[in-house]
């Protein structure tokens, strides 16, 4: 049996200042201290129970990162104040003027916005390619490449990304094979599969209630200090800093994160079944059908399924949008960007996540504008909420 990353998270214990069970919350945005040397010496190198601002490090947003860091088996981590500012901090930390990147070409909009339109002003090039492709891959680098990145389950085709495989095109270039895990928690474990850093989204599934925007770094001791160094660290200098209080609740609803991904991918594998016998064009990891399962299987927990993400194909961007009204109508859920809620979200791609990729790219990548992203919720019965979209699905003609 594969080690349980939820264990893990039971088993990072801090007691509150007055023996609670969950820790207190610090709001202080700076620390005092009893010595100018030890002031002196913070400035220059983390010292162990010691804070010095809060845009640096807060205790509550500590113990969230050690919790994560624990979940992902890394050294330690730094969370942040959204996915983008740990994934655009990241980017920003390991590339100069004249490096290049080479990235999944299907990736969340803002990522791919990030890469393609904003770090060329600071001479900063992206390579966009088929990350299933290790020999596309390995053609582009080049000796500017500094950077593999990748989502282990790309937004919105549900794409997967073999670790192992580019961890050795990495370690073969020396290159940093950087991973956003957002759609997979828990699932899948890639700095144990062989990522150097692991980004998320803890917006999203992590945090489950849709309540708090936060991102999270995860990586090994030296890349995170280089994160928060008060010289030349991205973290720092930035300033992508997650408010403490929020830190607090996603701690708390990190500990129910296990259940709620089981759920979700139950709750996903019966729907997803269910709409391919209807004879609908569907991907979802979990349907003998996708064209990585194997892979998918051979890599995962399986303890915890197969996502709760699915991506459905309804043929035209006007039908799809019919049937994602008509879906909220039905209380199916919401027609809403976003996802990891315990209620059902549902968009379109093509014009609302992903609307940052040019349409012609899109259309290269197999994205086409009636595909219709489906977040499924924790609906405790799941055949009713089936019922409702098949009630959607006949309403556009689509069964």
């Amino acid at each position: 049996m594969k080690e349980s990353p939820a264990r893990k998270i039971q088993d990072y214990q801090v007691f509150g200042e007055f023996g609670e069970v969950n820790p207190s919350v610090s709001d202080g945005a700076t620390f005092t201290f009893m010595t100018a040397e030890k002031m002196g010496e913070l400035f220059h190198q983390e010292v162990e129970g010691c804070f010095l601002y809060s845009r640096h490090l807060n205790p509550s947003d500590f113990y969230l990162g050690q919790t994560l860091a624990a979940m992902e088996g890394t050294d330690t981590a730094q969370v942040m104040g959204s996915g983008m500012g740990a994934i655009t901090s990241t980017l920003m930390q390991l590339v100069h003027t004249g490096d290049e990147i080479i990235s999944s070409r299907t990736i969340y909009g803002g990522s791919y916005a990030f890469m393609k339109n904003f770090l060329p002003k600071f001479g900063v090039s992206t390579q966009f390619v088929d990350i299933k492709n290790l020999k596309q891959i390995e053609n582009a680098i080049n000796e500017k490449t500094k950077v593999i990145y990748c989502e282990t389950i790309s937004n919105p085709l549900l794409e997967l990304s073999d670790i192992p495989e580019l961890r050795k095109l990495a370690d073969k270039y020396n290159l940093k094979l950087v991973v956003d895990n957002t759609f997979t928690p828990m699932i899948f474990a890639p700095y144990k599969l062989g990522a150097h850093i692991v980004v998320y989204s803890l917006t999203k599934f992590a945090n489950g209630m849709n309540d708090a925007v936060a991102g999270a770094v995860c990586s090994d001791h030296d890349f995170i200090a280089s994160l928060r160094n008060v010289n030349d660290g991205a973290a720092m200098l930035l300033g992508p800093v997650l408010d403490p209080i929020r830190a607090s609740m996603i701690l708390k609803n990190l500990h129910t994160l296990h259940v709620r991904i089981k759920q979700h991918s139950s709750n996903a594998m019966f729907i997803a079944e269910n709409l391919e016998k209807l004879g609908l064009k569907v991907f979802y990891p979990g349907l003998p059908s996708y064209a990585q399962y194997k892979l998918h299987k051979s890599l995962m927990s399986e303890r915890y399924g197969f996502g709760g993400m699915i991506t459905l194909d309804a043929k035209e961007q006007e039908t799809a949008t019919a049937l994602m009204e008509k879906m909220q109508e039905e209380k199916v859920g919401y027609f809403a960007v976003s996802l990891g809620f315990y209620k059902s979200l549902f968009s379109s791609p093509g014009s609302s996540t992903s609307s940052e990729i040019p349409v012609e790219e899109q259309n290269a990548m197999g994205m086409t504008p009636g595909l219709v992203r489906i977040s499924i919720g924790l609906d405790d019965d799941i055949e009713e909420t089936l019922e409702r979209i098949k009630k959607s699905l006949k309403y556009v003609n689509l069964i």
